[in-house]
């Protein structure tokens, strides 16, 4: 998880060209929300949907706050409805995650 988190911190703060080309042939909100989703349905498998979900949720809504505020501070332009993007995509993929977790875990593959 945390080079994904790397990768996602690195893309919202960097003056890439390759990240403007990206941007440019994909909505901008569907990146937010697709890359949060990730990183969240990660956490959420990786704690098997246990109640640290709601710490990691928590901060992975408030890491992209934080860093929607820093790219106003890069040049870049910070946006409100890109962290409201990223608050869907965290919840997005916990709620995934943990009906995905839920699922397996009545299915009997894994422990409850």
């Amino acid at each position: 998880m945390l080079p994904a988190l790397l990768f996602v911190i690195y893309a919202e703060l960097t003056h890439s060209q390759d990240f403007a080309a990206l941007e440019f042939h994909i909505w901008d909100k569907a990146l937010h929300f697709s890359a949060y989703c990730g990183l969240s349905l990660m956490a959420t498998v990786s704690v098997r949907a246990d109640r640290r979900v709601l710490w990691w949720a928590v901060g992975l809504i408030l890491l992209g706050g934080a860093l929607e505020i820093v790219q106003g501070m890069t040049g870049r332009d910070a946006d409100v409805f890109d962290e409201a993007a990223n608050t869907l995509g965290v919840l997005a993929g916990a709620g995934v995650g943990w009906a995905g977790i839920a699922l397996l875990k009545t299915l009997g593959v894994l422990e409850r």
